[in-house]
């Protein structure tokens, strides 16, 4: 059975290219941006197949509202892309207390708010599949990127307790991790450095943009493939809780997994300690 998609930031990068995916497969596809006028053009040959609608995620009423138009017009949402989102880099001391807040705003509680409008009606329907787009950087904390790492982990803590409370209605959850992608995400319009410029940090800054800058759409990942693996996912009987995409996030992830266990082990005996009466 052909299945209906809901994209969140539907217009570039990563989500535009999943829709495109299923709609390749020949799945409906309901495609959100901030605006609305940016997503016509992208997906106008596929016809009656696509619905794009308006929607900033921190906007909670908004959210339900597109979700509602998804409804009336196709009837269903099979499949949720919580894709939305951008990095806010530089260090923690050099991001204002409200560029925090913003960070949060779109990359978590936008989350939370589609979440919030969709999961009634895949209840209802007792199916659907939520993907949820977090990053390497949701498991493994880089330095430069502390805000947007921490609003990535808290993604990855809120998508596996999800997973648990909605199972019992046939709601499959899947976290994907990306590694580095040919994407805009570190334009200027998806990258954004704190604005304190502490000058105890200035010298690591310029370093971390300096790379970014240079690193710029000559990233590894293919943002098609990812794509085609999520229609893959998507279609899958047991699908993972976490999809690690790309040979870096592998790579980065695993090393800090087993670093991790290492220092849980050397640990251990202090762990037990607090046992006990």
């Amino acid at each position: 059975m052909n299945k209906v998609w809901f994209v969140t930031g539907a217009a570039r990068g990563l989500g535009a290219a999943i829709a495109k995916a299923a709609l390749d497969d020949g799945d409906k596809v309901v495609v959100s941006a901030r605006r609305v006028e940016s997503l016509h053009s992208i997906f106008s040959e596929y016809g009656d197949r696509v619905l794009a609608v308006a929607l900033d995620v921190t906007d909670g009423a908004q959210a339900l509202g597109a979700v509602e138009s998804a409804v009336e017009r196709f009837g269903r949402i099979d499949v949720l892309v919580n894709n939305a989102g951008y990095g806010q880099l530089a260090p923690f001391e050099d991001n204002l207390a409200s560029e925090a807040d913003q960070q949060f705003a779109t990359n978590v509680f936008g989350v939370f708010n589609v979440c919030r409008a969709v999961l009634p009606v895949m209840r209802r329907q007792r199916s659907g599949h939520v993907f949820n787009v977090s990053s390497m950087g949701g498991v493994v904390g880089m330095g430069g990127a502390a805000l947007y790492c921490a609003s990535k982990f808290a993604v990855e803590g809120f998508s596996e307790s999800l997973a648990q409370e909605v199972a019992q209605f046939g709601i499959k959850v899947t976290l994907v991790e990306p590694g580095v992608f040919r994407t805009d995400f570190l334009d200027p319009s998806s990258a954004i450095f704190g604005t304190r410029g502490l000058e105890d940090y200035a010298a690591f800054t310029a370093k971390i943009k300096n790379a970014s800058a240079a690193y710029n759409h000559q990233q590894t990942g293919n943002p098609a493939k990812l794509g085609e693996a999520l229609v893959h996912l998507a279609n899958s009987e047991h699908p993972p809780l976490r999809y690690l995409a790309g040979s870096d996030a592998y790579q980065q992830v695993s090393e800090k997994l087993n670093k991790m266990l290492a220092e849980i082990e050397l640990w251990r005996h202090l762990s037990f300690s607090t046992d006990g009466v």
